[in-house]
């Protein structure tokens, strides 16, 4: 059989290249010492790197009529795009789902560690639950690809059609403040962020171990310029961000600033956190807030935030980064566009349990959904219809 809502979509899509495998665009350049608030476009970040992810994109067109993968036609593949906060858990998700490892492949598919009974491989068994066939010749139902950008575009494109998930670090609201309704995106949390404050090694090795909120403030308004200031060497700081349209930006100055849309002071704009990791090692007098899935980056150091009397501190049993009072922390979205479709559910699905939050977002750093959030999120799914 075939679901109403992937029958005939309502969306329409951008033909990729190579639309079976997992899409990522990254640049490769550096930019120059800007404000966040200055002239530069905010289509293009600083460091060279385009908010689109346009390199793959060939044509606008309708999707053709959607049917189960066993019944007639194949289901087109599922596109999800945006943040590279979410990216690692997206990408990840997506290349086991393409991968589809049989059930005889526990250490790949361990379905038997989470109480599932099942003989089908991995993509056919989370499919399954939503009504689809297996897939053919050891292919799953349909492929998953993960496209990189910003959380800005990723809510953009999951708005306009292009986009079946749009991955966003920061709330649509925040993402899209113009917009006079949001109630069009479904919201789906997939994992949390502690978001740390990092510097390069050097600044680590020479005694900086922690600032205050207002140390904070003062950094990003351009009001503390030199190390010496903060109890390091006489050296100038070299304060990093990312752009705007990155939820990860959009966080960091709602926390610290209580306004989304905050002009900060910054020597230079980064595209993609993991260049902005690359950035703040390869310097030695940087930093700079970041996702914590990039914090074991080599040549940059944790630093603790003191934040209104209390100190938080990466790994800190006590005050650690997945405290829920820990000011820089933020939902990981995975947006969808006027309800979840079959299709969608069915991937979201695997990244909410048990076995998704094991694999797909703690290996990278994040912290996984307690069992009431992950409840939450699954009563936002349509219900399963298992084949």
């Amino acid at each position: 059989m075939a679901h109403d809502s992937d029958r005939v979509s309502r969306r329409t899509f951008i033909a990729t290249t190579g639309a079976t495998g997992i899409a990522a665009v990254a640049g490769c350049s550096s930019g120059s010492s800007s404000s966040d608030g200055g002239s530069g476009s905010d289509g293009e970040s600083s460091d060279g790197e385009s908010s689109e992810d346009t390199p793959t994109e060939t044509a606008t067109e309708e999707m053709e009529e959607e049917t189960e993968s066993g019944s007639g036609g194949a289901v087109s593949a599922l596109e999800s795009g945006g943040s590279s906060t979410v990216y690692p858990v997206a990408n990840t998700g997506a290349s086991y789902w393409n991968a589809n490892r049989p059930a005889s492949d526990s250490e790949y598919w361990p379905y038997a560690d989470y109480g599932i009974e099942t003989d089908k491989a991995l993509a056919d068994y989370w499919a399954g639950l939503y009504g689809f066939e297996p897939g053919e010749d050891g292919d799953p139902p349909f492929n998953v690809t993960a496209g990189l950008s910003h959380s800005g575009t990723g809510v953009e494109k999951v708005m306009n059609g292009q986009h079946d998930i749009g991955n966003s670090s920061g709330n649509v609201e925040d993402e899209l403040p113009d917009r006079d309704s949001y109630e069009q995106f479904v919201d789906h949390v997939v994992a949390v962020d502690g978001q740390p404050l990092v510097v390069s090694q050097e600044i680590a090795d020479a005694g900086v171990e922690q600032i205050t909120g207002d140390q904070l403030k003062d950094l990003y308004k351009g009001r503390i310029s030199n190390w010496s200031e903060l109890g390091g060497p006489d050296r100038e700081i070299q304060v990093l961000g990312r752009v705007k349209g990155s939820g990860t930006r959009t966080s960091f100055v709602s926390n610290v600033f209580g306004n989304p849309e905050e002009d900060t002071t910054v020597a230079n704009r980064f595209g993609q956190n993991q260049r902005l990791a690359q950035a703040i090692a390869q310097a030695d007098n940087a930093i700079s807030y970041l996702a914590l899935a990039f914090i074991n980056t080599d040549g940059l150091s944790p630093i603790a935030l003191e934040w209104e009397g209390t100190t938080y501190a990466y790994q800190d049993d006590e005050n650690g980064l997945d405290s829920t009072a820990y000011p820089l922390s933020r939902d990981l979205h995975m947006y969808t566009w006027e309800g979840t479709s079959m299709k969608e559910a069915s991937f979201i699905n695997m990244i909410l349990h048990d076995f998704g939050q094991d694999i797909f977002v703690a290996p990278n750093n994040y912290f996984t959904l307690g069992a009431r959030r992950q409840e939450e999120g699954k009563a936002k799914l349509p219900e399963q219809t298992p084949v």
